[in-house]
């Protein structure tokens, strides 16, 4: 796995750090377990530079809201991984995008319309057919719709992080789950292209994502970005927004570089739709994400 964000060191560590306790490399963790938020920070800022002060008083202020936190494995899935996670494991009912009856027939209906889709790339895999592209796609499709079914259906909160827990410990399925997320992604980006060219409102992101010199069209789209996600990139703040939309969740982040300004807690969309459920969370530089567990008891003084 190709890591643009951290050095061979720091990758080494953190997969040292993702192995559980059997030590054995098979059984990798993609979301490690719970730790003590504040003892996650210390370990991690020890300093006293200007930078190592706002992550503690970030840090810190998080702290108020959750108390622990789980790292995430650090490819360039990142992301995706972060918010699937979390959007599984608080699932109490399988989405309404998700119960549509032509859900998976997405990838044929595509590839019927928009030829150059025959270009998009499937876990390093270049080269294949039409009906292998739309085929493989569908499965990714069919595996998203089942697991996230499954899990919604369980009742009790730790069985259902359990459920989670075991799902992310499997690599083959959960890049499955990535690929379909990102073909989502260009269905909803394509949606959004085709209304604001039919005169339809759109969401200022998609503006924005289409203003850009690589990505002016959804074809630069997936050519220049959904393809290189989980290879050479991961998601840049405005495909945050697409994300967001795409799983029709609000995904609130913890920017902790950003603390005591106003961009500190951001919101993707910044003007959610009421009926979205919420995910949390926290990053130190918008390139890795990690997540924010076991919600604090609000108390008055």
């Amino acid at each position: 796995e190709e890591d643009i964000y951290r050095d061979a060191e720091e990758i080494e560590r953190e997969k040292m750090l993702l192995v559980c306790e059997t030590g054995s490399s098979e059984h990798k963790l993609s979301v490690a377990p719970e730790m003590d938020i504040m003892e996650y920070c210390v370990k991690e800022w020890r300093g006293n530079t200007p930078v190592a002060k706002r992550m503690k008083k970030g840090y810190e202020a998080v702290s108020q809201k959750f108390a622990f936190i789980r790292r995430v494995r650090g490819d360039n899935y990142c992301a995706l991984r972060a918010t699937l996670f979390q959007a599984l494991s608080q699932a109490t009912q399988l989405p309404s995008w998700l119960q549509s009856a032509d859900f998976t027939m997405l990838p044929e209906k595509l590839l019927s319309k928009y030829d150059w889709i025959k270009q998009w790339q499937l876990k390093q895999k270049l080269g294949r057919k039409m009906g292998e592209i739309s085929d493989e796609i569908k499965e990714y499709l069919m595996l998203l719709k089942k697991k996230w079914k499954n899990i919604s259906e369980i009742k009790a909160a730790n069985e259902r992080q359990e459920a989670c827990d075991e799902l992310f410990k499997n690599e083959e399925e959960e890049y499955s789950l990535y690929e379909a997320l990102k073909f989502l992604m260009l269905n909803t980006a394509i949606e959004l292209y085709n209304d604001d060219k039919n005169g339809r409102r759109v969401p200022v992101f998609s503006w924005l994502l289409f203003a850009r010199d690589t990505s002016s069209n959804p074809c630069q789209l997936m050519h220049n970005h959904l393809n290189q996600i989980g290879h050479s990139g991961g998601l840049e703040q405005v495909e945050m927004f697409l994300l967001a939309y795409t799983l029709r969740y609000t995904i609130q982040v913890y920017r902790l570089y950003k603390y005591n300004t106003d961009e500190f807690i951001t919101l993707y969309p910044n003007d959610p739709k009421e009926d979205w459920p919420v995910v949390t969370l926290i990053t130190e530089d918008d390139r890795h994400y990690n997540i924010p567990v076991g919600m604090c008891q609000e108390t008055v003084l």
